[in-house]
């Protein structure tokens, strides 16, 4: 470690040391004018506050921390030399490694960790690259590849579409066979390697004023099916046809190449409410799906694209 974050590391840990030091000696201090032991003068509900002294089990415990600080403090110069003689952070045993940005050493905890990488990749290299020669589709019919999905979707996925692939606001539910991007093998793999970035402007960049929004929400209730006042979708009809077709389309089946929602299906990314729609139209929405091909590489993808299209199944 270098002097400048040995220094750094001190430093702190003296202001910390110096604070929890202060902190014991003020709630140790009787600045109220009553005896220790005698009442305060105040009562509630029959329970009378006495000006009782802090624990003096917490208060040995506060103080040993503090000494085992200062020991601490005054040793780790040694032990940061007992580190290097073990080779822990010593230079001799860096390894330096030509990046693209130039010479950098690297750490022994780096190296360790790329030993085991290198040692997994021995052993689960062979399988993913098995995995990668059948199709999407082929592998969802395997169980003991979707099993291995499962664990990728797990790992990486849930945190936004959810343990169960439903999904949440925000982020779309991938097992109900509704598709913006598109649903084959091929489409969700190019979703998962390269990611998605959907947008849709305020009022779709289109001349709608304020008024018209319930009407066209209304109308875009009506696409999907729902119980709607006919009189009201029929004005929002009018909107729509303001230009919003040019991305739904003229049915509102919506368009897969530009990422815009079928919205026919009645499942929806932000909530299907008419104040989220409202919402939607009036705000905009901008949505993104990171890419994953340099995170996981492409054989893992191809298998979680595998474990995706079989939740359709």
């Amino acid at each position: 470690m270098s002097v400048f974050w040995s220094w750094w590391i001190a430093i702190i840990t003296l202001g910390v040391i110096g604070l929890s030091a202060f902190l014991i000696y003020y709630c140790l201090r009787n600045d109220t004018g009553v005896k220790e032991g005698e009442s305060m003068g105040h009562e509630f509900d029959g329970i009378e506050e006495l000006n009782n002294p802090l624990p003096k089990w917490w208060t040995y415990m506060f103080i040993a921390t503090i000494i085992y600080g200062l020991g601490y403090l005054a040793l780790y110069p040694g032990l940061v030399a007992f580190g290097n003689a073990l080779g822990w952070a010593s230079s001799e045993h860096n390894v330096i490694a030509e990046t693209e940005n130039g010479v950098k050493p690297l750490t022994v905890v780096v190296n360790q960790y790329q030993s085991e990488e290198d040692e997994a990749q021995k052993v689960f290299g062979p399988i993913f690259a098995a995995y990668a020669e059948k199709s999407v589709e082929e592998l969802a019919n395997d169980e003991e590849a979707i099993k291995v999905g499962r664990r990728l979707y797990l790992q990486n996925c849930a945190q936004c579409h959810g343990s169960d692939a439903k999904g949440a606001t925000g982020f779309p539910n991938i097992a109900d066979g509704n598709w913006i991007w598109g649903g084959t093998g091929a489409e969700i793999k190019t979703t998962l390697m390269n990611g998605r970035k959907g947008m849709m402007p305020p009022k779709g960049g289109l001349p709608i004023t304020d008024e018209e929004v319930p009407a066209l929400a209304e109308y875009v209730i009506s696409l999907s099916g729902r119980d709607h006042d006919a009189a009201k979708a029929a004005e929002g009809q009018k909107a729509f046809m303001k230009g919003c077709f040019a991305c739904h389309g003229m049915d509102g089946t919506g368009n897969k190449f530009m990422g815009a929602p079928n919205l026919t299906d009645d499942a929806w990314v932000y909530g299907g409410s008419r104040k989220a729609i409202e919402h939607s139209i009036i705000k905009g929405r901008s949505g993104v799906m990171p890419a994953w091909k340099d995170v996981l590489g492409e054989e893992k993808v191809h298998v979680i694209s595998s474990y995706v299209y079989s939740l359709n199944q």
